[in-house]
């Protein structure tokens, strides 16, 4: 599997960024894990790359998918 920079903006007690962080892992894929709890240059720059203020945000290579969508994370690490 080719490498993939992988960004993910979560928070600690959300369940979807466990379930995406998780995803990764499984795959053996690497990521940045980036808490935008109290963090606030890291939650304008969620804002700003998606539009968005919830988590998870996930950034695979430029592409911005928002929530836990593991269809759209096979499609692109494939």
């Amino acid at each position: 599997m080719e490498n993939h920079k992988i960004r993910i903006y979560s928070t600690p007690t959300c369940p979807y960024c466990i379930m995406a962080k998780n995803y990764f892992k499984d795959k053996g894929l690497e990521f940045e894990d980036i808490n935008v709890a109290g963090n606030e240059n890291a939650v304008k720059e969620m804002i700003a790359k998606s539009g968005q203020m919830g988590v998870p945000v996930i950034d695979i290579d430029d592409n911005i998918i928002i929530g836990f969508r593991p269809d759209v994370f096979e499609h692109l690490i494939n």
